[in-house]
């Protein structure tokens, strides 16, 4: 014969339901929250080993081949122009940016695209919470990679160009952190486009006509009267910015020094402030 099992308490008109209590600890949750699911997220996504790895090799093997080249082939300073052996890493880096910016522009586009995004708005509701924690997370991976790469590249190609100007303290500092700061926030800009877009291919070819279209529009402008249109394409297009890190300018004139990082920095938190406020607007 059973036992006769004692009668399930009952809970006020109202109340949650007294029989049961969550072992889950109910907190109030917070950007570290956000921030501990967006390096989940970036961290398990094959296409983010995939990108960066490919991103590793452009910059470490085409910069190691471009110092291997001009080793083998120079005999003297004078032979560089007074250059030093830093600025062979701007050809790796130049080509490696289109993997940052197509990992910038997943890292969000793709939820949209995806539908994964509901989830994470349900799970934190806050939406600018959201965008600043992958901001966060991202621009930190890619600074870091972009840090550890093209810092190994230098000194590889000035132990191996043994023919080139010694680099300064100052050369040392703006192509290494300087360049890997521009890199990842040309790589924020395009996460900050993907959220704008919603759309991963869309945002990727936005993103690839700003780094190329300028150069591109201006060795066509050959009308003199366009020369000062010409002149400015030149001088600002991302391509040079990046090359002024390396004191490679195609002009004299224009940006120079860490010019190109604050016009990156500006124009990023410009397009920043407008996907946080279209964020709020939009429906997910």
């Amino acid at each position: 014969m059973s036992t006769p099992q004692p009668p399930m308490p009952q809970a006020a008109p109202g109340a949650p339901y007294a029989g049961y209590t969550s072992p889950i600890p109910v907190v109030r949750t917070h950007l570290g929250h956000a921030l501990a699911s967006e390096w989940t997220k970036i961290k398990s996504v094959r296409s983010t080993m995939w990108t960066l790895g490919v991103f590793i090799l452009l910059v470490v093997g085409i910069g190691l081949s471009a110092g291997a080249l001009v080793a083998a082939n120079t005999s003297s300073e004078s032979d560089l122009g007074g250059e030093s052996a830093l600025s062979l890493g701007f050809f790796g880096l130049l080509l490696g940016s289109m993997c940052i910016i197509t990992l910038g522009v997943l890292t969000t586009a793709s939820e949209y695209g995806t539908g994964m995004i509901r989830t994470t708005m349900t799970a934190c509701p806050p939406r600018g919470r959201v965008l600043t924690a992958k901001a966060i997370v991202f621009f930190s991976l890619a600074f870091v990679v972009t840090l550890v790469a093209s810092g190994f590249v230098a000194f590889v190609q000035v132990g191996m160009v043994s023919a080139a100007r010694e680099p300064s303290g100052a050369e040392w500092l703006k192509g290494t952190v300087g360049v890997s700061l521009y890199i990842a926030l040309l790589g924020l800009l395009s996460l900050v486009v993907g959220s704008i877009v919603r759309h991963s291919a869309g945002a990727i070819t936005i993103m690839i006509a700003a780094v190329l279209a300028p150069l591109v529009i201006a060795m066509f402008m050959f009308a003199s009267s366009l020369e000062d249109v010409r002149q400015a394409l030149f001088e600002y297009s991302i391509p040079n910015q990046l090359s002024i890190f390396y004191a490679n300018s195609l002009s004299e004139s224009g940006p120079s020094g860490w010019d190109p990082l604050w016009i990156m920095l500006g124009v990023t938190a410009a397009a920043s402030a407008g996907a946080y406020a279209l964020l709020e607007k939009r429906d997910v």
